[in-house]
Order: structure tokens, then sequence, then C-alpha cells
């Protein structure tokens, strides 16, 4: 059990790492001070069904995944004294 944490930790930091690298980036200048620059655009409405809205998505439950099994010492420190 614990291979099986210490695997899926070290896929899930590699497939973040890639992910996060394959997102673009958010800058969309001075109309985003106001909220111009999104304004019921296509692209706007449409951003969760692009190839952005589907790497956020992922990259969210990956992100998710690392956290919880980094952040469980307790359970890892269990597993150590079986």
């Amino acid at each position: 059990m614990k291979t099986a944490l210490t695997v899926i930790f070290i896929i899930a930091s590699i497939l973040l790492i890639i992910l996060v690298l394959m997102q673009e980036g958010k800058e969309a200048g001075l109309g985003s001070l106001t909220g111009a620059a999104d304004s019921g655009t296509y692209w706007s409405k449409n951003k969760g069904r692009s190839k952005e809205g589907t790497l956020i998505k992922v990259t969210t439950f990956f992100t998710i995944v690392f956290f919880v099994d980094s952040s469980n010492p307790l359970l890892k420190i269990y597993l150590e004294k079986r």
C-alpha cells in the first residue's frame, strides 16, 4: 500500500508539472481591470469546452490528488508500522 501511494504521488507530480507548463498565460491587458475583456464573447461563454478549459479541469483534479496524497502523513506512518 505504501508503494502504491508513492507511485501515485510520483505520477501525479509529473503530470501536474506537464499540465501547468501546457497552459497559456492569463494576461488580458488593461481590459481585464474593467471586465471588458470577457464580456459576453463566444470565447468566454464556451471556455469550459475548449482545450484550455479541459486543461484547467484536469490540472485541478491532479492538484487535489497531489495534496491528498502528500498531506496525509498519518496514513503513511500507519503503513510504515505494518
